[in-house]
């Protein structure tokens, strides 16, 4: 094999022959340039594992295109991967094991069902499994993870925050034609999952020693909070929405064109009337501040009358108590009781009773009627704790009629409750304005009105 001075200039001027020819370097023994009768180049580099000597076989690793990979780029990682070498390693070695090792998918699926499925809440679960599903397992599913590279993952954390329009799958009910997914808050979602996953993986050993996680060092993007507040006019209005609901009903979105318009009933026969248990559900979702699952999942059997309260067995942070106030009990009361469920879906009563799976359709129609379109269910869980900011609550005891487990997650309502701090700073303001000599009556003043001066 001829040896040269591998330099730019010099391998440019090397033509395909008609068998491979590898032309070694002068300086860096191993080191060099394999040409293929195609005219496709690589650098290689070839070694002698172990402890070396005539008596062991040469392997030889590729280490990148010309096209890719300058020559001083490969002759840096030929010398990296000697000095290893020279400490017992064997990159050829660890590089087929890789490739052999288990792909992304192979590695997800055990991580689901031997880590997530007995460990986690099912609503988890399944949330992990529709990221995997969805948007990870399509785009790098088949790759060998321990191949996978952190600029890979960035790439497809990027991708899934570019949010696509794809087609309703076949078969699925109750969708549009085309869905729009992903954005940067699933992005991030999917980053995390990729994270754990290969957290787990190399705990464990599944991966060969060595492996990095991929999805470390990869900035997340930023995420706005989504906090909507209900106004007291407006939960008024969303009152009034739910009430024509459950009785004269409510009309309904016209979304025909052209000649099917002819068949539709008259305007004011296009009413839909909704059904009790979906009208309180939303009720109670307010005046609880419950989380929507919730609420749907709520059993009779949870229901404590006597001490006012709901004693639920699970939910996001564990078993947790909802104390209820005399409206919600008034809601709950009338409720008409049909199966075990508070909110009785349409198997209600039935050997393989179900929950409600959801009330987007009476929510839809109330907001539409209410005029708070854009507004989400479990913004009416913000809803509540504003309310009870304002009124003097401490964060306290808003985060335990919320079940917060975290004191910083009720603190995004600190800024609503300014009644209470005014009013306390009237208070000091009185004593301070006493020793000044500014007077001790002094009124507080009212927001709003208009001062006059003489």
């Amino acid at each position: 094999m001829p040896v040269i001075k591998i330099a730019r200039r010099n391998i440019a001027a090397i033509n395909a022959t008609d068998k491979p020819v590898v032309y070694f370097d002068d300086t860096l023994k191993g080191f060099g340039l394999l040409v293929r009768p195609s005219g496709s180049r690589s650098w290689i580099l070839e070694y002698r594992p172990g402890a070396g000597g005539r008596g062991i076989a040469k392997k030889r690793i590729v280490l990148g295109s010309p096209d890719a990979v300058t020559p001083e780029q490969a002759r840096a990682m030929a010398k990296d991967m000697l000095a290893k070498v020279r400490l017992g390693a064997d990159p050829a070695a660890e590089r087929a094991e890789a490739r052999a090792a288990d792909t992304v998918a192979e590695i997800a699926d055990e991580w689901l069902t031997r880590h997530v499925e007995p460990k986690r809440k099912p609503s988890t679960a399944k949330l992990y499994r529709a990221v995997l599903d969805t948007h990870i397992l399509p785009a790098i599913g088949t790759r060998k993870a321990a191949t996978l590279t952190r600029s890979e993952v960035a790439k497809l954390h990027s991708a899934i925050a570019r949010k696509t329009t794809s087609a309703k799958k076949e078969g699925a009910k109750r969708t549009a034609s085309k869905k729009t997914r992903g954005g940067p808050i699933i992005a991030n979602r999917a980053l995390a999952v990729l994270k754990a996953m290969f957290s787990w993986a190399i705990d464990l050993a599944l991966l060969p020693e060595g492996t990095s996680n991929p999805a470390t060092s990869i900035e997340a993007f930023k995420e706005k909070g989504r906090e909507r507040f209900l106004s007291s006019e407006e939960m008024q209005r969303l009152g009034d929405a739910l009430a024509r609901a459950e009785t004269q009903g409510l009309p309904w979105q016209v979304k025909a064109v052209g000649s099917s318009l002819k068949y539709l009933p008259a305007p004011e026969k296009r009413m839909a009337q909704f059904d009790a248990h979906s009208v309180a559900a939303v009720r109670l979702l307010l005046l609880t501040g419950a989380r929507v699952r919730e609420i749907l999942d709520l059993e009779w059997q949870h229901v404590d009358f006597d001490r006012g309260m709901l004693r639920l067995p699970d939910s996001k942070t564990g078993a947790k108590v909802i104390v209820l106030g005399a409206a919600a009990l008034s809601v709950l009361d009338a409720i008409p009781r049909i199966g075990r469920f508070v909110i009785a879906s349409t198997s209600a009563g039935t050997a393989h009773e179900k929950p409600k799976a959801d009330v987007n359709r009476l929510w839809r129609a109330v907001r539409r009627e209410a005029g708070i379109e854009g507004t989400r269910l479990h913004d009416l869980r913000h809803s509540n704790a504003a309310v009870g900011a304002g009124a003097g609550l401490s964060l306290h005891q808003i985060g335990g009629l919320l079940g917060h487990s975290q004191a910083s997650t009720t603190k995004r309502y600190a800024h609503l409750a300014t009644d209470p701090q005014r009013r306390a700073a009237d208070m000091i303001g009185v004593e301070i304005s006493a020793a000044l000599g500014l007077g001790s009556s002094v009124l507080p003043f009212k927001f709003g009105s208009k001062v006059t001066r003489s």
